[in-house]
């Protein structure tokens, strides 16, 4: 793929091709869907280049893989499935979302187990992985919308990225604990008495 000129003047007024060739609103549910999946991968990015290297080597080349993972789902996304040929276009398949569980359950291993709600917090790097959850978890909302407004996506988009909101947050806890940071706790406010 070679890109010569970046601008194309297509969606000047306000639509958008699909991969199929076919015109829609640039605010459907399905491109909300895989601009919000764009969006993550910005801040996987930044979350990327926040970590130190040395300290977050195989963190970082999980990342890697995530982000290219989630470029792949864009793609996905951008296909209506009618025309979506898994087997010449890269999807998300079943192996990355057990990646992902393996990964998951290695971090836990060295992890003490939640007592309380934890808040993002405590270090930029542990919030930019909870800002990275929380568009995670509306890129899986975009999903389940554009299915209810009756445009048909595979299972295996929704499933990777509620997997992934879930490996963003064990991620929040590993950055915390490998920088030696305490985790912010919800501290829940005192039970309000009852009325007299």
């Amino acid at each position: 793929m070679r890109l010569t000129k970046i601008y194309t003047k297509v969606g000047d007024k306000g639509t958008t091709l699909l991969a199929s060739g076919a015109k829609v609103p640039k605010d459907s549910p399905r491109i909300d869907c895989y601009g919000t999946v764009d969006e993550l991968n910005s801040f996987l990015g930044l979350l990327r280049d926040t970590l130190e290297t040395d300290r977050f080597a195989d963190l970082n080349a999980q990342l890697a893989a995530i982000q290219n993972e989630c470029f792949d789902l864009g793609g996905e996304l951008a296909t209506p499935l009618d025309i979506l040929d898994p087997n010449r276009q890269q999807v998300v398949t079943h192996e990355a979302i057990e990646r992902l569980e393996r990964q998951m359950d290695a971090f836990n291993e060295g992890l003490a187990p939640l007592e309380n709600f934890i808040l993002p917090g405590g270090h930029r790097a542990n919030s930019l992985a909870h800002v990275c959850r929380t568009v995670c978890r509306r890129a899986e909302r975009g999903i389940v919308a554009m299915a209810n407004a009756g445009d048909a996506v595979r299972d295996e988009p929704r499933i990777y990225l509620n997997r992934l909101s879930d490996w963003l947050f064990v991620a929040s806890r590993i950055i915390s604990s490998r920088l030696g940071v305490a985790e912010v706790l919800w501290k829940q406010a005192p039970k309000k008495a009852p009325p007299k």
